[in-house]
Parts: C-alpha cells; structure tokens; sequence
C-alpha cells in the first residue's frame, strides 16, 4: 500500500491545473485569433497566458518541497498544506480570469501553504541529518 496517497493525488491534480491552464490558453487563442507563437495581441489572451506561467513557475516550486515535506515530516500534513496550496491557485486563476487586481488572495494563501511545506521539509531534512 502507498504511504503517500495524499501527496500523490496532489501531484496528479496539479498536473491537471497545468492541462486546464494550458487548454484556457488555446481556448483564448482560437476565440480571440491569437496565432502561434505570438504570446501577446488581447488582454484576455495576455492573461490566459500569464495565469497558464505564473502556475507553471509555481508548480516547479511546489511539488519538490510537497515531497520532501511528506518524505520527512509528514504526509497528512503535506496533503493539508499541498491541499491548501492547490485551492489557493485555483482560487488565483479564476480571481485573475475575472480581474487580475482580484488575484492577490489566491496568491497570498498559495504562498503561506509553500512557505509552510517548504520551512518544514526543511525542519524535516536538517532533522534527519542530526538525528
């Protein structure tokens, strides 16, 4: 039986956040005639795009410091945490679909889950290399 079960159904579901965002992407891109490669030309596009990398940029963060926190610490408190962190980006994108001056609480709560999974893995490694 997996000992993860919590960290790994993370992970798959921030895969599907990524596949959602891209496919925001490329749905703005067909309604609004925005041609490959061209990452500019409509605000909406502009901010498809930008919610698609500003949640890439942040899922390259999260899910090291998502593990080494559940391989560490703990993995019920890595899902909590993981949990929060991928509510809160869900939050971000649809609060910057919306109105990108309406992002911030998104951002701020993601940004307290990986700073909490991130100081702890920490805790949780330098824990480990004294003991």
């Amino acid at each position: 039986m997996n000992a993860y079960p919590g960290p790994a159904l993370l992970t798959l579901a921030s895969s599907l956040l990524l596949f959602a965002c891209a496919a925001y992407v490329g749905r703005c891109r067909i309604k609004l005639g925005i041609q490959a490669p061209a990452t500019t030309g409509h605000p909406q596009f502009e901010i498809a795009y930008r919610i698609q990398m500003n949640t890439l940029e942040n899922t390259v963060a999260f899910l090291p410091v998502l593990w080494v926190f559940a391989l560490t610490l703990s993995s019920l408190w890595a899902t909590i945490f993981g949990g929060g962190w991928l509510a809160a980006r869900i939050w971000y994108a649809l609060a910057y679909a919306r109105d990108p001056k309406a992002r911030s609480g998104g951002f701020g709560v993601s940004m307290l889950c990986f700073a909490a999974l991130g100081l702890g893995g920490a805790w949780g490694v330098l824990r480990g290399l004294l003991v």
